[in-house]
């Protein structure tokens, strides 16, 4: 089963912790968002994951986008903190079974050092680099929206 995402949704199963998560916001050097499609959703997101233990959120950060599209980053700032208590993601975990976690998840800037783009087929089917004025024409995933807007807006983000 893949990922689900409830947002204020009265069917959502009971959250039952949270998992720490990052996004990296990836500019090239002429600006453009480095975008991957999800396999199990096919929607447009920031490349991110799952913290692991040991590692800093920045570590996470340039790990997962490294994994799921194969370039290389500095991580160069923050961009925001994301907990809503409404969205409530249920993962397979395998043998121990569902899990339904809680938003939590931070958003870094981060710049592309080298590496050419490219999907991991596990976790991305496509990656792209995406000038901000071509977003609209993307099914980007729900909490992205958000994302990419404090990323492109003057003001880091508590929400």
């Amino acid at each position: 089963m893949p990922r689900v995402d409830y947002f204020d949704d009265e069917n959502a199963p009971a959250a039952t912790g949270r998992s720490p998560g990052v996004v990296a916001a990836v500019r090239d050097a002429v600006g453009r968002l480095l975008l991957t499609r999800r396999c199990d959703n096919g929607l447009w997101v920031l490349p991110g994951g799952k913290l692991e233990l040991g590692e800093t959120i920045a570590e996470a950060a340039v790990r997962e986008v490294w994994e799921e599209a194969g370039v290389r980053v500095t991580v160069t700032g923050f961009a925001g903190i994301y907990t809503d208590p409404g969205h409530v993601i249920v993962y397979d975990n395998g043998p121990a079974g569902m899990v339904a976690l809680q938003e939590f998840s931070v958003c870094l800037h981060a710049r592309h050092v080298s590496g050419s783009a490219h999907a991991d087929g596990e976790e991305t089917s496509e990656v792209r680099w995406v000038d901000p004025g071509d977003l609209a024409g993307l099914d980007l995933h729900p909490v992205m929206r958000k994302r990419i807007d404090d990323v492109l807006g003057p003001v880091a983000t508590i929400a």
